[in-house]
């Protein structure tokens, strides 16, 4: 698909100035050059241009609000100039996988005073002798260099950031713990009462029979010594009771 169509299509019923991200890899330039974009796309903070087939930016259009630029994968191998023309805000840029071979294809972006993160990967340039002491020399605003600082301290990553800040306001499946927890007291409760229900009812089979065993009883004893039936009445009804 040709750059400027998939940009038509990414726009999704939005006017370009309502743009703030956009994503546009894998798609196709006619000629190596930047297509579709314009400078109506003021509010546009993040562009991810990876593998479209780039030559050169010189019909890069003004965004002065872009941050973060991606164009790894490309044919770029300089004239990088454009970039602190049309993009001066610029904190991130991904240049991996592109033609860059020199040191002088970089000086350019010394103007990118905001630069902080530069990635270089898998392109000529980081087999030259001294290649990271060498760019961090040039590019002093620099931070990150592929992925890390002249200590090799690796950047860190935003969305794993979000991701631990979700976990300390208390974000994740904690409700169905609490369910589960909620279940296992009702089951042990239902248990228990199933227990008390069992021993009452032991209980109270245990006194009947001792009842009946004292009626047979006594009335053996009634029945031997002539006692008038108004007493055994009288003696079986305290029983009952």
């Amino acid at each position: 698909m040709e750059m400027k169509k998939r940009i038509s299509l990414e726009l999704r019923n939005r006017t370009p100035a309502e743009v703030t991200e956009l994503v546009v890899d894998n798609c196709r330039t006619s000629d190596g050059e930047v297509e579709g974009l314009t400078d109506d796309f003021k509010e546009l903070e993040f562009l991810s241009m990876v593998n479209v087939g780039l030559t050169s930016l010189a019909k890069l259009p003004s965004l002065p609000k872009l941050r973060k630029l991606e164009l790894s994968d490309n044919n770029i191998s300089g004239h990088l100039e454009t970039l602190s023309e049309k993009s001066p805000n610029l904190t991130y840029l991904n240049l991996s996988g592109n033609k860059i071979k020199e040191l002088s294809n970089v000086e350019a972006l010394q103007n990118l005073k905001n630069l902080k993160s530069l990635d270089l990967f898998n392109c000529e340039i980081t087999t030259l002798e001294e290649y990271r002491e060498s760019i961090f020399e040039l590019l002093p605003q620099v931070t990150y260099l592929d992925g890390f600082d002249q200590e090799d301290n690796e950047a860190p990553d935003s969305e794993a950031d979000a991701d631990d800040d979700e976990g300390e306001d208390g974000a994740g499946p904690t409700g169905d713990y609490d369910d589960e927890d909620d279940d296992e007291e009702e089951e042990e409760e239902v248990s228990e009462g199933r227990e008390v229900g069992l021993s009452y009812l032991m209980k109270e089979k245990i006194q009947v029979r001792q009842l009946e065993y004292l009626s047979c009883f006594f009335q053996n004893i009634f029945e031997k010594a002539a006692i008038p039936n108004s007493v055994e009445i009288a003696w079986a009804s305290s029983l009952a009771i």
